[in-house]
């Protein structure tokens, strides 16, 4: 199964953009301009943007720190995300959330969150709120293979799958848990296995193939909007930097960063358009500056935003229905 042109469109610009924000917000850092700490998704952009392309509007998502991806993939601005790196006004969440909480609940994204596994069963709430309201949407948990180790990842699974709600549990397995290699902390060979202990479907799918991790949750949605309940997909990828922004990750095996980007996920799409006709080298390029002035741009809009002021700190602590 293939997708239209214009999905395979976008996803390659949204790669582009994805890619190109998170190179820049690495220089960011050596700039200062960016503090506290970070953590990049080089090289598992095709997660993000296939998902993202299957989803329909009114579904949910929650995701880990490592979310810039997932952000812009939704339809977060570069604009907003820079600003909120940067601790400015303009940002997502008004300079309060910073990289690990990149949150827009207008896009669907329910937010970031730093501590591990703790997503799942927000999404798992907001899977349930589909069901007893029939809205027809679903929810979306996205997480590393290391929170599958964890008993929210078990406690979340087991509660889905009881009670049928609609939530797809899509696990990034990037084969590291921060800079422990997923063979030292994890006895199966794929996640997606322990899906048959919850007796739901359990997928493993090419996590640098865009369009096919769009059709794996294209399928998996389809059932869980019709009542058919949970799916854990597990898409096999690889981050090319280290766990957070100064791990230069010398406990990787020599060879293994350069055979991972031999199928980097924006090469392959590429690669596939222009054997189908769809996209020449020009284009190609022109896309690609594209995405780097967007960037550009949304970096210098950042900079000149004012800073939340001191006064602002006890806002948005309660939340305060309007009358």
């Amino acid at each position: 199964m293939t997708l239209a042109f214009e999905v395979r469109q976008r996803a390659l610009q949204q790669m582009l953009a994805i890619r190109s924000a998170e190179e820049t917000i690495q220089e960011l850092f050596l700039q200062n301009l960016i503090r506290g700490t970070t953590h990049l998704a080089i090289g598992q952009e095709a997660c993000a943007v296939g998902t993202a392309a299957a989803l329909r509007p009114g579904d949910k998502v929650t995701c880990t720190y490592r979310g810039h991806h997932h952000a812009l993939a939704l339809g977060m601005t570069l604009r907003a995300m820079m600003a909120e790196m940067m601790g400015k006004v303009g940002g997502a969440c008004g300079g309060k959330g910073g990289s690990m909480h990149m949150t827009d609940a207008q896009i669907g994204l329910l937010g970031a969150n730093a501590i591990v596994g703790a997503q799942l069963p927000i999404a798992l709430g907001a899977a349930l709120t589909a069901q007893l309201k029939k809205t027809g949407t679903i929810a979306v948990a996205f997480f590393g293979e290391g929170a599958s180790n964890i008993g929210a990842f078990h406690e979340a699974l087991n509660m889905a799958a009881i009670w049928k709600l609609p939530v797809l549990f899509i696990c990034e397995n990037n084969l590291y848990g921060e800079y422990s290699v997923w063979s030292k902390t994890t006895p199966v060979q794929d996640i997606a296995s322990r899906a048959a202990a919850y007796a739901m479907p359990g997928v493993v799918v090419d996590g640098q193939d865009a369009e096919a991790v769009a059709v794996v949750v294209q399928q998996a949605g389809d059932q869980a909007r019709a009542g058919g309940g949970p799916t854990l997909i597990e898409c096999k990828t690889y981050r090319y930097r280290g766990h957070s922004r100064t791990d230069t990750a010398p406990y990787r095996k020599a060879g293994e960063l350069d055979e991972w980007l031999q199928r980097d996920p924006i090469n392959i799409l590429k690669l596939r358009m222009m054997d189908d006709g769809q996209l020449d080298e020009v284009e190609f390029a022109e896309m690609q500056q594209a995405a780097q002035t967007a960037v550009v741009d949304a970096v210098e809009w950042a900079k000149a935003q004012p800073y939340p002021p001191l006064e602002s700190l006890y806002d948005d602590v309660y939340y305060e229905k309007e009358a």
